[in-house]
């Protein structure tokens, strides 16, 4: 093998190598505090309910010991999300770009709209 043909491959592998580290800096652009607003159009299901949600590294926690929070957030800003209080679970869907989000979530009986700042 030739010169150039060991620059290819070295070349490829250097950007093999890049790629995850690329990705990881989009994904720590979510990283933060948010503030999730819930909407829903049924008033027993939480309607105008607020809460505190933590990104680090692209993956959701929460910042609530009654309230858990787990999912993850893609490079372009794609996010799913479950949360869970006692017996109660609900999974939501959506986007982040910038500063800001906004999606729908579902649980049993209830379902809605969410929209996210960060703080």
């Amino acid at each position: 093998m030739g010169y150039v043909g060991k620059a290819l491959i070295v070349t490829q592998i250097m950007l093999a190598l890049a790629m995850p580290l690329a990705r990881s800096a989009q994904a720590a652009t979510f990283d933060g505090q948010w503030s999730v607003r819930i909407a829903s159009p049924k008033q027993e299901c939480g309607n105008g309910a607020t809460l505190s949600i933590g990104i680090a590294n692209g993956r959701v926690a929460s910042n609530n010991a009654a309230m858990q929070a787990s999912g993850r957030v893609a490079d372009g800003g794609t996010i799913s999300v479950s949360l869970m209080s006692g017996i109660k679970r609900a999974v939501g869907y959506g986007h982040l770009s910038g500063s800001s989000g906004s999606g729908t979530w579902h649980g049993m009986a209830c379902s809605g709209t969410w929209t996210a700042e960060k703080t």
